[in-house]
């Protein structure tokens, strides 16, 4: 706030004083019932003792039990799920390292270089297991990139054998270079694009390598800001108006990049867990140490890393070659970890004849914990208490049942709250519901969902899915007027949240979004920032959009809106229209179903398929398609093979244009 040139420093102060107090008055205000219930909601789940709602922890299943306990306080009835609240399945977790991991090459002489865990091997998290004894190519960077008339895999078959790749890309140092991004790295680079293309060619296994550059160019940074630092500093001392406080700063300066400088460690291996996992089925993975890589490269081609480095920079071509004679013979051991969660689960059954039709109401309860996959903030390990996203959802549905269970007079449909789990994680909680449903989705007439309500600004309220139902926009606009809320109506009915899970199964839909803000994903994500008040309204709304589905007789009529999923990856590459099933543990890429008109669809691809190959490239998990679906154009027929029921069946698909 700019204050006026008049006012002079006592005014300044009495009017901070006067402000503070009005602050004070406002956020004081006596919030109604509903509003001091949902910050009750949300101060508790957004609180540190919840360790913010991550998958495994005791935060989580706290998150659960009051859950649950308000649902049967409310009462609802908590025992449909098999006695108990609980929806209970599985979600993979990452990996452990397990004991047997191993690497030696055997030269064409007998000769034998076995590999020290730590010390010059790593195994990779993102890798698979499994046991190897297979000749050796070094395939440059593992690059194959058309865009950039680039292709690493040209001149050698790499299928069955163990291939060599130097991580990052061609020519980082130059800023006009085919791989040049604005920061010398280009999407190429990332392992796991990496990965999938040795994996597609056939590989048996994957060893990557640190590329020379980048540790030089760290190297040389730091040396120069050494210099700089040291420059400035005897600038400073012969600058006969230098005091001791800017000397003593500049000194403190030198001294931490040189101790930044001395404990740079040279060719780093990636600690196990780097890269995350990935899903599907993966060769065995691993990273050796640059020493051992110019052990093989030199007694086979006679060249270090950083010859073959600078000769593909000067040539722009690839420098892949078989290391002739020797073989590599190892083994990885990952094993999955498995963690149990749950849904949450509470009904109201409606009463008449139109009792056994269901209304599903959700919001998600997992979030961010300690950080990591998924935190806008990613080397924070603090607590990501997940205020707005979705503690405040949750809060919403906590709300709606406890107005529902005191009704007196049932409604006439019957209504099924659930707090999902895992939708951090990829839906899992919203499609293992679907998967396994407490009530025919063929009688679901709706399902409404909140993500996100707290932080409503000026009164604007964003509704995902008002097309999915020609009903839904002349409610939304008769309710929403009189509770001063701003409708940004958005037809679609897939988005990142549980309700396009239901949408896949041909369910009119509506999600309740105020929207993303600098808290979003990051540990600032607090109780005191939502605003209770709103949340009252946006629950107000909603619980008549309720009472309104469930009374009209003439269930809500499903509308198909053309667009692509935005589950599915985003970028230049035709349109597909599958959607992913994140829950699914298959060897390929595993789809929970396909957008209703798509080319999946009219290809013949069905919900419960695993695609295993797509042209000619192998599948074994979202990565794979991803790279294979950009070989194609819009407009191109695409042989696919999925796994359906155990059989390979052989497929077309003619791909369209590209959907934002």
């Amino acid at each position: 706030m700019r204050l006026l040139p008049s006012v002079s420093r006592l005014n300044v102060l009495l009017a901070c004083i006067v402000l503070v107090c009005l602050t004070q008055v406002v956020s004081a205000e006596e919030l109604s019932a509903a509003a001091q219930r949902l910050q009750d909601d949300v101060k508790y789940l957004a609180s540190e003792e919840l360790e913010g709602r991550g998958i495994g922890t005791d935060g989580l299943e706290k998150a659960a039990e009051y859950v649950a306990k308000s649902f049967q306080e409310s009462g609802l009835n908590v025992t449909i799920a098999g006695g108990d609240p609980y929806q209970e399945f599985e979600i993979t977790d990452g990996a452990k390292l397990g004991k047997k991991n191993a690497i030696s090459f055997v030269g064409p002489n007998g000769e034998t270089i076995s590999l020290n865990i730590d010390d010059q091997f790593k195994v990779c998290a993102f890798g698979g297991s499994g046991n190897f004894n297979s000749p050796v190519v070094f395939a440059g960077y593992g690059i194959q990139a058309e865009d950039a008339g680039y292709n690493d895999f040209s001149t050698i078959d790499v299928k069955d054998k163990v291939v060599i790749m130097m991580r990052r890309n061609p020519q980082q140092a130059n800023p006009h270079g085919s791989f040049a991004v604005g920061h010398g790295i280009s999407r190429h680079a990332a392992l796991t694009t990496k990965l999938s293309r040795a994996y597609s060619n056939g590989a048996k296994a994957v060893i990557f390598v640190n590329d020379p550059y980048t540790d030089r160019a760290e190297r040389e940074e730091l040396e120069l800001q050494v210099k700089n630092a040291e420059t400035k500093l005897a600038e400073i001392q012969k600058d006969a108006g230098g005091d001791a406080a800017a000397i003593k700063t500049a000194e403190t300066h030198l001294e931490e990049v040189k101790n930044i400088l001395a404990e740079l460690k040279t060719d780093a291996l990636m600690e196990f867990g780097y890269g995350g996992t990935r899903e599907g089925t993966s060769p065995p993975t691993f990273q050796i140490s640059q020493e051992v890589c110019n052990q093989l490269l030199q007694a086979s081609l006679g060249k270090t890393l950083d010859e073959i480095e600078a000769e593909i920079d000067r040539s722009g071509q690839p420098y892949s070659r078989y290391l002739s004679g020797w073989n590599a013979v190892g083994e990885a051991e990952l094993n999955v970890v498995k963690v149990p969660v749950k849904n949450v689960i509470g009904v109201l059954e409606g009463e008449g004849p139109l009792k056994n039709e269901t209304i599903v109401i959700g919001a998600h309860i997992d979030h961010l914990g300690f950080g990591g996959e998924g935190s806008l903030l990613p080397h924070s390990k603090e607590i990501h208490n997940g205020a707005d996203d979705n503690a405040s959802g949750t809060a919403g549905l906590l709300e709606l049942a406890r107005r529902f269970g005191k009704r007196t007079e049932p409604l006439p449909r019957r209504l099924v709250f659930i707090g999902f789990t895992g939708e951090e994680r990829g839906l899992l909680g919203s499609e293992e519901y679907v998967k396994d449903p407490l009530y025919p989705l063929a009688n679901t007439v709706a399902m409404f969902n909140m993500d996100m309500i707290g932080r409503m600004e000026e009164d604007k309220l964003t509704v995902f899915g008002v097309g999915t139902s020609e009903v839904w926009e002349p409610l939304l606009d008769q309710l929403a007027d009189p509770l001063g809320i701003k409708l940004s109506k958005k037809i679609e009915g897939f988005g990142p949240s549980d309700h396009s899970s239901f949408y896949a199964k041909r369910i009119p839909v509506l999600h309740l979004f105020t929207g993303t803000h600098s808290d979003y994903h990051r540990p600032s994500d607090d109780w005191e920032k939502v605003i209770p008040q709103d949340m009252q309204r946006i629950v107000d709304l909603l619980e008549q959009v309720v009472i309104t589905t469930t009374e009209t007789e003439a269930k809500p009529g499903y509308v198909h809106i053309e667009g692509k999923a935005t589950l599915e990856r985003s970028g230049r590459r035709p349109y597909f229209g599958s959607i992913p099933d994140f829950g699914s543990d298959a060897a390929g890429y595993a789809i929970q179903g396909v957008a209703p008109n798509s080319p999946a669809e009219k290809g013949g691809i069905q919900g419960g398929d695993v695609i295993i190959k797509l042209g000619t490239q192998k599948v074994g998990g979202l990565d794979d398609f991803d790279l294979a679906l950009r070989d194609f154009a819009p407009g191109d027929q695409a042989d696919v093979v999925v796994l359906r029921d155990g059989k390979e069946v052989a497929l077309k698909v003619t791909l369209s244009s590209p959907r934002n």
